[in-house]
């Protein structure tokens, strides 16, 4: 469900994942892992409990607004990326970063800044995201640097 174009289908189904886990009610794998994001983020909660506010929300980032489905979408996909290992050699940065951080949330919250970088880069190109960029920022970050800042022979 998550893989659709339609915002309000991806809306609806985070709030009917948001829904059914507080009934208690079975989930899919997939409605368990958007469940566990949302209930990271309470401030969301209210939101996600009133659909239709929900599907007719605008969220504006020239008015320093954060899009909450796009931010929790951010944490699952990076969830995804340290399950799967993809770019090779996430994983093993992510763990480090959590390991740093002190929480998953909190490296993910800090990952995400070098996901949107090399989505919006990639976007501007017109071509695929560089993972090995995006791995190089995440690494940066597991190894307490900033992305930008330069590494030294001894880190590779």
């Amino acid at each position: 469900m998550l893989f659709t174009r339609d915002r309000d289908a991806l809306r609806r189904y985070y709030c009917e994942a948001w829904r059914r886990h507080r009934a208690g009610e079975p989930l899919e794998p997939l409605a368990r892992e958007v469940a566990a994001v949302i209930a990271e983020h309470p401030e969301y909660h209210a939101l996600l409990e009133q659909e239709e506010a929900a599907l007719g929300r605008e969220y504006l980032p020239e008015l320093g607004e954060t899009n909450p489905f796009l931010h929790m979408g951010l944490h699952l996909a990076i969830r995804e990326q340290a399950a799967t290992d993809r770019p090779g050699g996430f994983r093993a940065a992510y763990a480090a970063l959590v390991r740093r951080a002190g929480s998953a949330h909190e490296a993910e919250h800090r990952i995400m800044d070098c996901l949107v970088e090399a989505l919006w880069r990639a976007q501007r190109a017109g071509r695929a995201p560089d993972e090995t960029a995006y791995l190089r920022c995440v690494q940066a970050l597991a190894r307490g640097r900033a992305a930008d800042e330069p590494s030294r022979a001894s880190d590779v």
